[in-house]
């Protein structure tokens, strides 16, 4: 590969290939942390002079088009969102590099040590089941909707929320805050460019809303608050609450053992909860499966072990409702009882008021696949206390997250915005101003009261593979 001037793309970790582009020359490429269908992510260092030397990164490499005729849509539309959109809850884009010779792409991200897939697993796994503390729960899902509380707020859908892409800060002045990341799927939802249907199929299965496995011609960003009620249930269980196995013959949205998961904890849907129901195409004309058979169900209850009358119960549920217009919203969830209620959540969620952190492991680092994705002659190296997890001790890290030809991306400017100072009971969206992609006027500044008034992965452990949704399982 090149770098639009003659040189050749060198293996990071020897100089077999010739001279690096000089992008790469300010970076210490350590290794692979993440690959998929879009291509890999790589942990880095910023090199001096830089006066963020030392930080470190994550370096996300795009697969060329399948069509072969430059960058991926995907890549484009992941830009294009993010470099518009700034809070201390979204992950961010430090960077965009191209390579103009061959249109191979790569993002630069801030880095962040852990995701809320291993955190889960490490309890389930390793800890013997030991649930997580409540006050880390409390104060994940608080940032969580918070940060998703700004994206809808400007009318932008995630469409892919899952454990693996919500990251959490490990070190530095940002330990234990919750980042949102992977925006391949994301979209504008209001006057969208063409309907969002059209986007074909969004969300990994075990986190999509029923109207999309129904067919809903027309979604809002309901869809992700049902992905939110089923990671909230997750973090209390360490299970995946609706673990359907999904037909991959075909790109059509209706997956009847997902439904079945679903309807088997929470009864089958019916028109006086749902009045809408009737409208959608799968309900309509899959009436063996779906319409005649019937469901006897505990309720949530007797999957998540949490009192019927409680706070957590009352809010878990409001996120699973069927009817997406009487499911909470982000704004009116941060306005919920629950966290009004001791533990209050906190900005640094992996450290309770006790004191007691718990010191989830570090994402492991190849050290043998260099940047074009080769193997080098060098053996593979699992990340030790020094050669990652230590140096990272005292340093700034944030993440790194999931074309058109010859685009001048190289330094993109971002918004400026406010981060969120403290977590206070009131929803703290910490928006700036400006336009979203699509030229229309954002919602900043609004209130969650001002917003409820407006409007209503494989792993050999105990568990499958978290399934995927056009993409890794991580990143």
């Amino acid at each position: 590969m090149g770098d639009g001037n003659g040189r050749g793309m060198a293996n990071p970790n020897s100089s077999k290939h010739g001279n690096r582009p000089e992008w790469l020359q300010q970076y210490d490429l350590i290794g692979k942390i993440g690959e998929g269908t879009y291509g890999l992510v790589f942990l880095a260092r910023i090199k001096a002079p830089s006066p963020n030397r030392g930080k470190f990164i994550a370096i996300k490499k795009f697969k060329q088009s399948k069509d072969g005729d430059g960058v991926s849509p995907t890549a484009i539309r992941e830009i294009m969102l993010l470099r518009e959109i700034s809070h201390e809850n979204v992950v961010k884009l430090v960077n965009v590099h191209i390579n103009h010779a061959d249109m191979s792409l790569y993002l630069a991200f801030d880095y962040a040590e852990h995701d809320l897939y291993e955190i889960i697993r490490h309890h389930r796994d390793k800890a013997g089941g030991q649930p997580i503390n409540p006050y880390t729960v409390k104060s994940l899902l608080w940032q969580l909707l918070n940060g998703l509380n700004y994206l809808h707020s400007n009318w932008i859908i995630h469409r892919d929320l899952k454990p693996s892409n919500i990251l959490v800060m490990g070190e530095g002045e940002e330990q234990g805050v919750v980042k949102i990341a992977d925006f391949g799927l994301a979209r504008i939802y209001q006057a969208p460019l063409k309907p969002l249907y059209e986007n074909g199929v969004v969300v990994t299965i075990w986190y999509r809303a029923p109207e999309l496995l129904l067919g809903a011609k027309h979604y809002t960003s309901a869809v992700d608050m049902w992905a939110v009620g089923c990671i909230f249930a997750e973090l209390i269980t360490l299970k995946p609450l609706f673990q359907g196995q999904e037909v991959k013959a075909t790109q059509n949205p209706f997956q009847l053992d997902q439904l079945d998961k679903i309807f088997k904890v929470l009864g089958h849907p019916t028109l006086d909860k749902w009045p809408t129901l009737v409208n959608l195409p799968h309900w309509q004309q899959d009436v063996q499966h779906i319409q005649r058979r019937k469901y006897e169900t505990n309720g949530i209850g007797s999957v998540v072990p949490l009192p019927p009358k409680s706070p957590a119960f009352d809010l878990l549920s409001r996120m699973l409702e069927y009817d997406p217009r009487k499911r909470v919203t982000a704004a009116q969830a941060l306005e919920h009882e629950y966290f009004r209620n001791e533990p209050l959540p906190g900005r640094n969620a992996l450290v309770p008021n006790t004191g007691d952190r718990v010191n989830y492991p570090t994402r492991p680092v190849d050290t043998s696949t260099d940047i074009e994705g080769t193997t080098s002659l060098q053996p593979s190296q699992p990340p030790s206390g020094n050669a990652v997890a230590g140096n990272m001790q005292g340093a700034h890290h944030p993440m790194g997250n999931r074309g058109v030809p010859r685009m001048p991306v190289v330094g993109m400017p971002r918004m400026p915005g406010p981060g969120i100072a403290a977590y206070g009971l009131a929803s703290q969206a910490g928006m700036g101003g400006g336009m979203n992609p699509s030229g229309i006027p954002m919602q900043r500044g609004m209130s969650a009261q001002a917003q409820q008034q407006q409007s209503r992965r494989k792993d050999p452990g105990l568990l499958p593979a978290y399934p995927t949704q056009q993409k890794s399982r991580r990143f």
